[in-house]
This record gives C-alpha cells, structure tokens and sequence, in this order.
C-alpha cells in the first residue's frame, strides 16, 4: 500500500508505540517530501524536549524516538525530492485551497498514484483517498 505521510502523522505516531510499529509494517510503503522530513525533524525534537522539561517522559525515552526516526527515514521512509513533482504544484494547490503549503504532499500523492495518510481534514475532497491511523490499523489488521 502506497501512502504519502502528512507531517502531524509522522509526529504524532513517532511519540506512540503503536506508531512506531506502524511505520515498520511490511505491507506499507511510506513517501514523503523534503520539507514534510525537515518539519517533522524540527517538530520532533521540539516536542520530545518540552517532554523532557515537563518530565512526561525520560531523556532516554526522547533519544530512543529520535535514533527510531533517523534509522525509520533512511530505512522505511522514502524520501520525494521537489525536482520529481515540481511540475504538479499548481494542480495540487487547486486540490486543497483550504491549506495550499500542503501542495506537495497532494502533489507526491498524484505523482505516485498513492494515498494520503493523514489526520487532516483540508485533504478531504482533494482527489486522493485518504487515511487515518485508526482506519489504516483497521484495515491493516483486518486483512492480514
């Protein structure tokens, strides 16, 4: 199964266990842009710190997320350069004019002929199917 994975997917499974079993799944082949890589990069060790300061979780904990989401990345995580779908952005800025910054992530999704991951409701309608975690678990798990 195709998926392109929307940044807030890829924070939010990352900090859950279920997540992180998730994205190792065999039958899931995960894409994503260089700007979604660099924002969940960012976001990730911004959260995992504040974490940390509010002792909602151990150092240890944080750095054992952050080595899963480099090894994840390079291993698990395919990487879409811009150069590959520059040429869709205005067709997959007219799909999702509520939130046109996520252009590339539509854009990704036509290009591969793949389906959104996502919790976003600004992709509903934008041509590509989409998913939640919570439908993707189901589905997953219902046809294994």
């Amino acid at each position: 199964m195709l998926l392109v994975v929307d940044a807030n997917i890829l924070i939010g499974e990352l900090l859950r266990k279920r997540g992180r079993i998730l994205f190792n799944h065999p039958r899931l082949n995960l894409y994503i842009s260089n700007r979604v890589f660099n924002e969940t990069g960012y976001e990730l060790n911004k959260r995992i710190n504040l974490m940390i300061q509010k002792e909602k979780i151990e150092s240890s904990l944080g750095e054992e997320t952050l080595n899963f989401w480099n090894s994840t990345i390079n291993d698990t995580i395919k990487i879409v350069h811009i150069s590959e779908f520059s040429h869709l952005e205005e067709e997959a800025k007219n799909r999702i004019p509520r939130d046109p910054n996520d252009w590339e992530i539509v854009a990704i999704s036509i290009l591969l002929n793949a389906d959104i991951w996502t919790q976003d409701c600004d992709f509903i309608g934008c041509g590509r199917a989409t998913w939640t975690t919570d439908t993707l678990i189901y589905f997953l798990n219902k046809n294994t």
